[in-house]
């Protein structure tokens, strides 16, 4: 089977982002996580608060330099296989990425003096002052390159003529219509699932017997704290909603399977479709909530996908992606908000063998769903990657040698991923909590 330049050039960008986004993800989330951990064991004088933001900041280090490897690949594909796509673009979005690049220096500038100054203020908050900046510099971040993915979406602020740009206006290009429900999703997200990440770790120490109060202390802030950015996740997929259905209503409908423009359309979960009749089978009709969604009004009109030219309706297996990720987002809200309900009124039942081993898969789930999510976004794009001026077949290289640099970086990341697995598991697994607070607090 030969694959043209187009497919090998997605594989590739898909191979590349699926991995980087697991390290962008944690890198943006655990800052935050950190920084609260650190405060809270200020504020109550408690060693092992402090000590894990000591260990999560360590783990949190091995993790920055693989994702400066996976971005820097990123940067350098969009050049190699995408170049068309960046000839019209790269003018428009070179100021999100030049402020990305600025705030990631900025963030880990202060990430090298918070990892050296343990100790060293007489006033522990002056060290915690110092993680607010790695926070804002992770989060602008990732505020900044999701602006680019924005801009895709909806892009403004320039004038195409005869395929060059002539007028562009940076600051409008980059605050596109798309930009402040992307990035408040980006930034919810990332932080629920490094959340989870976390708690996920606890748990699994737990049900190997650990239960400590160093476990017990990290499993309450993290699921807590999972709960909690749980809520705001679910503001910003009803943001997500509202801005589809004005500004890209054939993704939305896509996803739905809404085919016939319509007042008071129902919300289709599950279903198996028929796409020659149209017709689908199994499914859960929510009556109206499809129109509320979009609009807050029951009877709101949201427009089907036979308004649209058919080579420009994105692949209808999205739907089923949509509803992944709404069982492992109700799976998660549900064994967060049982903990929450339990710390309360049922403390005998926190550690229960079943809540952990629930606990323990909120962590992988939430993953899961940052990639299914980053697929819908992309996927139900298509076919354009400039939405309106260019699609993904016009925009991929010509030059021979795809295949060849796409076993090059799957071997790299392999690479990666084993030494960066291999370097934790001995900074940790060898290193336990336990010891760590005994040598460290009470020496």
């Amino acid at each position: 089977m030969e694959f043209d330049n187009v497919l090998l050039s997605r594989i590739l960008t898909t191979l590349t982002l699926s991995f980087h986004i697991i390290f962008a993800t944690i890198g943006v989330g655990i800052p935050l996580m950190v920084s609260i951990a650190e405060f809270i064991g200020i504020k109550k004088n408690d060693s092992h608060y402090l000590l894990l933001a000591r260990r999560w900041t360590r783990g949190f280090v091995i993790t920055v330099a693989v994702g400066v490897v996976t971005g820097t690949c990123i940067g350098l594909q969009l050049s190699l296989l995408w170049p068309s796509f960046m000839k019209i673009a790269g003018q428009a979005i070179s100021l999100p990425l030049f402020l990305e690049t600025f705030a990631f220096f900025f963030e880990a500038i202060f990430l090298g003096i918070y990892l050296y100054t343990w100790d060293r203020f007489k006033n522990p908050l002056y060290h915690w002052m110092l993680s607010i900046p790695i926070v804002l510099g992770a989060s602008l971040s990732a505020f900044f390159i999701t602006t680019v993915n924005a801009f895709m979406n909806t892009p403004q602020g320039f004038e195409l003529v005869n395929g060059v740009i002539k007028t562009l206006d940076p600051i409008k290009a980059m605050f596109n219509p798309a930009t402040p429900t992307k990035t408040f999703h980006v930034l919810a997200t990332a932080y629920v699932t490094s959340a989870f990440i976390l708690a996920t770790i606890a748990a699994i120490q737990m049900l190997r017997g650990r239960i400590t109060e160093y476990t017990k202390k990290a499993l309450h802030l993290t699921v807590t704290s999972a709960f909690i950015f749980a809520i705001l996740t679910g503001i910003a997929g009803d943001l997500s909603a509202k801005f589809l259905a004005k500004y890209q209503p054939e993704k939305l409908a896509a996803i739905e399977w809404h085919f016939e423009t319509k007042k008071g359309a129902d919300l289709v979960l599950f279903g198996v479709l028929d796409e020659k009749k149209q017709e689908i089978k199994y499914a859960i009709h929510i009556p109206k909530m499809l129109s509320f969604l979009s609009f807050n009004n029951f009877n709101g009109e949201v427009i089907g996908l036979n308004e649209f030219p058919k080579d420009e309706i994105p692949p209808l297996y999205i739907h089923y992606l949509f509803d992944i990720k709404v069982m492992f987002a109700m799976f998660m809200v549900i064994i967060s908000l049982l903990y929450v309900v339990f710390s309360k009124w049922k403390k005998e039942w926190m550690h229960h063998k079943w809540l952990l081993r629930a606990i323990v898969l909120c962590g992988p789930l939430a993953m899961i769903s940052i990639e299914l999510g980053w697929i819908l976004t992309e996927v139900g794009r298509q076919p354009w990657i400039l939405r309106g001026y260019m699609k993904v077949s016009e925009a991929a290289t010509t030059s021979n040698g795809v295949g060849e640099m796409l076993w090059l970086f799957l071997g790299l990341y392999i690479l990666l991923g084993v030494l960066c697995t291999v370097v934790l598991r001995k900074m940790f697994i060898n290193n336990p909590a336990e010891a760590e607070l005994e040598y460290r607090f009470h020496k």
